[in-house]
């Protein structure tokens, strides 16, 4: 009976519409940064699982299809990047500093912190990729040695502890400068992060959606010279 119910493509993809609607109604009635749909519509489908002990193998049929959508939908964020063409002529130096400054941070920041904590080297190179979108994220990894799946976990975190906690890092720090809170979000938290850039503007939304690309390309650079270099 389990296997007719959830071992196919249909369960996959409809536990994750509903959970993410049951995230989003949560959120628009609360309005608290914790409650970012994404992370309840993850809470909701591991609990759901566990409930009823379901195998992972039988959500991955609906759920990889659901992924496959995730490298078109990054590429849609190019249209608030269209839009804000001239900010981007405008600023392009210091837009490609930023986002080479905080592609270095943020791969020597996993490295030293997991040195420090005494990680295992292929659980580290996992995380390397963690602020870049998942598509070329899981590249990455695969690049460096690492395991794919442990890379999309840690992009996902990174991505939604962004959503939540960027409006706040950004009163904590006065940053006022639209071009450098799209800059800062994008890099760090990639596209779940972007999601919340476009909510505060056009140009924050266009910037972050920019430093996405530039920051994966970045990344698929300088992360293996990065690694040797600490070696």
């Amino acid at each position: 009976m389990k296997e007719l119910l959830f071992d196919n493509a249909f369960f996959g993809i409809f536990i994750s519409l509903i959970a993410f609607k049951i995230g989003k109604d949560i959120f628009n009635k609360f309005k608290w940064p914790i409650l970012n749909p994404i992370f309840v519509a993850l809470i909701l489908i591991f609990i759901f699982m566990e409930v009823f002990n379901i195998p992972t193998s039988y959500y991955s049929k609906g759920g990889d299809i659901l992924g496959f959508f995730i490298a078109p939908a990054t590429v849609c964020l190019a249209i608030p990047l269209y839009k804000e063409l001239g900010t981007l002529k405008k600023h392009y130096k210091v837009i490609l500093i930023g986002a080479l400054i905080g592609s270095i941070t943020a791969i020597l920041s996993v490295v030293l912190l997991g040195k420090l904590l005494g990680i295992q080297d292929i659980i580290l190179l996992s995380f390397v990729p963690k602020s870049i979108t998942t598509p070329i994220g899981i590249e990455v990894s695969k690049l460096l040695g690492g395991i794919p799946a442990i890379t999309v976990f840690a992009i996902m975190v990174t991505g939604i502890a962004g959503n939540i906690f960027a409006p706040f890092m950004l009163k904590l720090f006065r940053i006022e400068n639209a071009v450098a809170k799209g800059l800062g979000i994008g890099i760090s938290s990639h596209a779940v992060g972007t999601s919340k850039a476009i909510e505060m503007g056009e140009v924050e939304g266009a910037m972050s959606a920019l430093s996405i690309v530039i920051a994966g390309i970045i990344t698929i650079f300088i992360a293996p010279l990065l690694l040797n270099l600490l070696k």
